[in-house]
């Protein structure tokens, strides 16, 4: 089967960068599958699982909390603000993280609608890791 180059950034380093067949990402409007041959786009992510495809078999699935991903006809690369593997992830921290996103969320009740959306933005990227923790 045809294969693109898919690399996974993170602030801290290169997590991932290998030939895969399919990887589906969590775009801020929706899941959106990358095949070879796919549109270039850059599109926005929110927080959730990329599921990576190879040998048609998903073989990696990783946790990110938003960034951006970059898709061209022959490579994707994502630049994630945070990523965990899946299996690595802990619910009481993902639970923590939402307790603290809600009362973030709660305090910025007065503040401008630019900085009650990227409170909003922490606490849905802070369910969506809950979500992850309970499937792994």
């Amino acid at each position: 089967m045809a294969t693109f180059q898919f690399e996974l950034v993170s602030p801290q380093k290169l997590l991932l960068s290998r030939a895969v067949e399919m990887a589906v990402l969590p775009a801020a409007e929706g899941e959106m599958g990358v095949l070879p041959g796919h549109a270039p786009m850059i599109v926005a992510l929110r927080g959730g699982i990329i599921a990576v495809t190879e040998g048609g078999q998903v073989t990696e699935r990783l946790f990110v909390a938003g960034g951006f991903a970059e898709v061209t006809p022959g490579r994707c690369t994502v630049l994630a603000d945070e990523a965990t593997p899946v299996a690595q992830l802990s619910r009481a921290a993902a639970e923590t993280r939402v307790r603290d996103a809600e009362a973030a969320y709660t305090a910025a009740a007065m503040d401008t609608p630019e900085k009650r959306d990227v409170t909003m933005a922490r606490l849905l990227s802070a369910r969506a890791m809950v979500q992850a923790a309970e499937a792994a």
